[in-house]
């Protein structure tokens, strides 16, 4: 079995993998509480705000932030770039149909819960699916039970986070459940990295062959999307928070009970 260093970079890799799952959470919650205030279209493009910020800065982002602090003593590790944005639209996909499930209808454990399963079995998806793009001189197989661990976290992980979604809609408890969110993606992950065992290549070329670099693809595309996130943060700082929505909403309908014509 070949080895690997997963802290390439010490610890500055796996914190700034998790700051930025914690700033995805956060997004993600803060827009959450917005599309609950809403109806119709309105909830639908929260909700899409809601799945991006959580899906992209959240998981995506965290996941090949920490992907940068891997390596292998003489190999360069290259990435298939059709996966890897594959992975990164899946995972968006998922977070949001785990949204909506949750969101729709009458809330309840039952439903919770198979949003949970949905949004966490696609996350876990995201992570194999990314690694599965990298192409290097070796074969990664997986150990069943650390597998199985990996993806009932992710389950987990994302059944917490749509819980919160769902109910946190003041500042501070969505800043501490982003925290707490945060570790929980952060784990899933490097429980995950834990399972993979790499072997030398059998064949000698079918991974070792294409892709981009983590430093040539990987970076830039990591940077842009976080850059992104100033973009969303300006959006949801100048918005109307769902607290100021729903009084909105109640003083319309009792201006308009009172006869006023508005």
């Amino acid at each position: 079995m070949q080895t690997a260093n997963y802290f390439e970079f010490g610890v500055l890799t796996p914190i700034a993998a998790y700051l930025m799952s914690c700033a995805g959470a956060f997004l993600g919650l803060r827009s959450a509480a917005r599309a609950l205030a809403h109806q119709g279209k309105a909830r639908l493009r929260w909700l899409v705000v809601t799945a991006v910020s959580i899906g992209t800065l959240g998981i995506w982002v965290m996941h090949f932030i920490a992907m940068l602090g891997f390596a292998m003593p003489g190999e360069t590790i290259r990435y298939d770039v059709t996966l890897t944005i594959l992975s990164m639209l899946i995972t968006v996909a998922v977070v949001l149909a785990g949204l909506l499930i949750a969101a729709s209808g009458r809330q309840g454990p039952g439903r919770l819960t198979l949003a949970g399963i949905i949004t966490g079995s696609g996350i876990a998806g995201m992570h194999y699916i990314g690694m599965a793009a990298m192409r290097m001189n070796a074969d990664m197989t997986y150990d069943p039970r650390v597998f199985a661990l990996s993806v009932v976290t992710a389950i987990i992980a994302a059944t917490a986070a749509l819980w919160a979604a769902l109910r946190l809609d003041r500042f501070w408890p969505a800043a501490a459940a982003s925290l707490i969110v945060g570790v929980a993606v952060s784990g899933m992950h490097y429980i995950a990295m834990s399972a993979m065992r790499i072997m030398p290549s059998a064949s000698n070329s079918s991974m070792a062959m294409g892709g981009a670099t983590a430093f040539g693809f990987l970076l830039p595309l990591v940077v842009g999307i976080t850059a992104m996130a100033f973009l969303l943060i300006s959006v949801i700082a100048l918005s109307p928070t769902g607290q100021e929505v729903r009084e909105e909403v109640l003083m319309l309908a009792r201006a308009r009970a009172s006869g006023l014509d508005i």
